[in-house]
Formats: C-alpha cells, structure tokens, sequence
C-alpha cells in the first residue's frame, strides 16, 4: 500500500512539474522542423584565410578610436577598430574568395595586446551563401594559437555551436596588415 501511494504521489508531482513549466507563459517546446531545422547535428571542419589591411586606398580594417596616448606603442589599450576582411580558401591573397569577417576590435588590456573581439563569417559560396558563424571573445597576441568560442549563427547554422583556433601567417608590425589562418570547428 505504501509502495502504491509512493508511486502515485511520484507520479503526480512529475505532472505537476510538467504542467507548470507548459504553463508559465514565457516556455514551450518545440520541434526542430517548426523552425527549419530539418537535419540531424554535423560536426565539420573549414579552413579560411583572412586579409586584413590597415593601409592604401582601400583598407578592410579601420580604427574608429585610438589608443590612449600612454599605451600607443605598447598594448594599444583603448584601440576600437571595425573590419571588412576577404575570407579566401588559401592564404594568397588573390585566392578564392568565400566570404568576409565582419565585426570590430578593442583593446582591452593595459599590461599586454590583448583584444575583445566580435565578428561574423558571412559565406557566399556553395549551400553556405547567404549563412553566417558569429565569434565573440578575447585573443591574446601573446598566444601562438588562439581559440575563439562561435556563439551563434544563421541560415544553415541556426543553433551553431563550437569553436576556432586562429594563428597570424603574416603580420607587419609597421602597417599592422596581416593574414590569418583560421580554423572552424562547428557544430550545427
């Protein structure tokens, strides 16, 4: 008889705790298909290459704020920055074009070159076009490798989640123009 009730008692709360939470006004659960996603997760791997340039007629990257006086030659603390940069499939600069990097830069640290970073990858090629993987976090130039968390996206990378590992290919120190190698792993 008590195994019974015990039972019963179990089984109501576990309806009571389901329907309020269906209940709440603000919650409810959905099927994937109801929003587009039609597919079972895949775990892939892209490769792409940035060009960034600071100088010439046509840069992809302008700082919109310059550092603090004290810090221009050292960690360019308080540096914002916006970029348009060309994603390639190789790290030539005339390689093929796949899409852009689309975000904005600020140094954050007073001690090193440390910068927040923020950025889409908006491809335009294949059943990726019109598709975008957004970064956000901070990547110390003192790294050799620097990973980055994806927190998002779009298109087919609705509900993306993963991470890249970038590494500096070229960079003049005069210019500040630079290439990137990047590595997406990406969940979706």
């Amino acid at each position: 008889m008590a195994t019974q009730f015990l039972k019963s008692l179990l089984l109501l709360s576990t309806l009571t705790l389901t329907i309020s939470a269906e209940y709440t006004g603000f919650v409810g659960t959905l099927d994937p298909k109801s929003i587009g996603i039609k597919h079972k997760k895949t775990l892939s791997h892209f490769r792409f290459y940035w060009h960034e340039v600071f100088t010439g007629e046509n840069p992809t990257a302008v700082r919109i704020i310059p550092s603090l006086l004290k810090y221009n030659t050292t960690t360019f603390f308080g540096t914002l920055g916006v970029y348009d940069n060309a994603l390639t499939v190789g790290p030539e600069v005339y390689s093929k074009v796949v899409g852009k990097a689309e975000g904005l830069f600020a140094s954050t640290s007073q001690t090193q070159v440390d910068i927040l970073q923020i950025f889409n990858f908006a491809l335009t090629q294949g059943k990726y076009n019109g598709s975008t993987i957004t970064f956000a976090g901070r990547m110390s130039q003192s790294e050799k490798v620097r990973e980055l968390p994806i927190v998002g996206g779009s298109g087919v990378f609705k509900f993306a989640t993963g991470y890249m590992e970038t590494s500096s290919l070229s960079f003049d120190p005069q210019t500040r123009d630079n290439t990137f190698q990047f590595d997406v792993y990406i969940y979706y």
